[in-house]
């Protein structure tokens, strides 16, 4: 289940969202997640006001370890 077009601070406060180590501080093309109960809020880290996804913990484990698999030497 996906939850579409929440705002990201109605899923969680701002505080609780965080890029990936690998995001450099110039910005560029960057999400940020936060750990809600049982999903996982995903948002554009240049608009962090704007519409975010909520997605279930499950898929987004899912999502991240294929990205990894076909990532490697990267």
């Amino acid at each position: 289940m996906i939850r579409k077009n929440a705002v990201s601070t109605d899923l969680a406060p701002e505080g609780a969202w965080f890029k990936s180590s690998y995001s450099t501080p110039e910005g560029g093309n960057c999400v940020e997640v936060a750990n809600l109960d049982t999903e996982v809020g995903i948002r554009d880290s240049k608009n962090t006001a704007g519409p975010a996804l909520a997605v279930r913990t499950g898929a987004w484990s899912a999502f991240v370890s294929l990205v990894r698999s076909h990532s490697v030497g990267l």
